[in-house]
């Protein structure tokens, strides 16, 4: 079964080699590109067989397979735990949330904080808006008025 993807292979190698000669010579660089590929690609299939046919014969991979099946064959060893045990167990668990939960409380005040920060600049950029828009209206007045008067002498 092994050997279908370099038979495959090979076979689309002869194919193009073959059409090297058929096809048009404004066609032969594309052809040349195509058929390197596919001899590469011949190798490397072949390559890849042997490789996996000696690792069949000689290599070390079926004692990993059966070592790991020798472990997971054997029972599972649980230490059955005293109640004493749990109750220590549950304790500590308890504390680690605890602690938890004062951490995220401590996050979730500073995010508010930052909340309200954030919600008293934008008030001061809005009066700051406002204390310039009534600076440009003032300044407005004053050339009307300045205005006014040189049309009156």
């Amino acid at each position: 079964m092994g050997h279908i993807p370099t038979i495959t292979v090979s076979a689309l190698a002869v194919v193009l080699s073959g059409l090297y000669f058929v096809l048009p010579e404004t066609l032969h660089f594309t052809m040349i590109v195509f058929i390197t590929a596919a001899w590469f690609l011949v190798a490397i299939c072949w390559l890849a067989q042997k490789s996996a046919d000696y690792m069949h014969k000689h290599g070390s991979g079926h004692e990993v397979k059966k070592k790991l099946t020798e472990l997971s064959n054997r029972p599972s060893q649980t230490m059955p735990l005293s109640s004493d045990e749990l109750h220590q167990a549950r304790i500590q668990l308890m504390a680690e949330l605890e602690e938890l939960q004062d951490r995220v409380k401590i996050k979730d005040d500073e995010i508010e904080k930052l909340k309200a920060e954030i919600d008293n600049l934008k008030t001061l950029m809005q009066i700051e808006a406002l204390k310039a828009e009534l600076a440009n209206l003032k300044m407005l007045t004053t050339k009307e008025n300045s205005k006014r008067k040189t049309k009156k002498k």
